[in-house]
């Protein structure tokens, strides 16, 4: 079986040589590249098109959740795993909603990030075992929501967050002020957002639009 390919993202030398000692003990597994630097980090990726990227989220210079994007640009088919010090809510919250597939805790044993690895690998999402089933449920729904959004809907979404009045979005798109108050009403009940800030922090977390 072709082992799964892994490029290893840390700045911390210690820490990165640690994980691919640990990583290089199991035949499943084989690390493709390593960094401790962002943009080449990047041209690693970019080149060797891992299936699976483990991405440290305190990155100096630009955040793990900042390279999140990047990464899905040059490497699509990429799976992101972080990996963080911090095992509370919010930053699992954080990295999910910005595209992340994985979210493992450093101090984690080395089979919970091997099941990590092999889960995202294989489509699956990883999150800690502290942290509720609900954030998961909650993310894969939103996913879901969001992917039912037709494309009029998701350019009335942009264009709104982008800070554009429905009169210019209306021009923009060749449809009526009242067209464009209905798809926004459709698109706030898809995803179960109440107003136009909430609209936006919506989007920022998941790409849409940045700030």
């Amino acid at each position: 079986m072709k082992p799964i390919e892994v490029v290893l993202v840390d700045d911390h030398h210690l820490v990165r040589n640690g994980l691919v000692a640990l990583l290089g003990l199991h035949a499943e597994i084989k690390v493709v590249g390593d960094s401790g630097n962002a943009e080449e980090a990047l041209r690693i990726i970019g080149e060797r098109q891992p299936e699976v990227v483990l991405l440290d989220i305190a990155m100096p210079g630009m955040t793990g959740f900042q390279l999140i994007g990047r990464i899905q640009e040059i490497a699509e088919n990429s799976r992101i795993i972080m990996l963080s010090m911090h095992a509370d809510q919010e930053h699992v919250n954080s990295a999910l909603g910005l595209g992340a597939h994985g979210y493992v805790v450093k101090n984690a044993a080395t089979e919970e990030l091997i099941l990590a690895i092999r889960t995202v690998r294989h489509g699956g999402i990883w999150i800690p075992s502290g942290i509720s089933r609900d954030v998961l449920n909650a993310y894969l729904e939103r996913e879901r929501k969001s992917r039912e959004l037709t494309a009029r809907q998701a350019a009335v979404l942009a264009m709104t967050v982008e800070g554009k009045r429905t009169k210019e979005i209306a021009y923009e798109l060749g449809i009526s002020v009242k067209t464009v108050e209905t798809y926004r009403t459709q698109i706030m009940n898809k995803l179960g957002i109440q107003d136009i800030p909430g609209l936006v922090r919506y989007a920022i977390r998941n790409g849409i639009c940045e700030m």
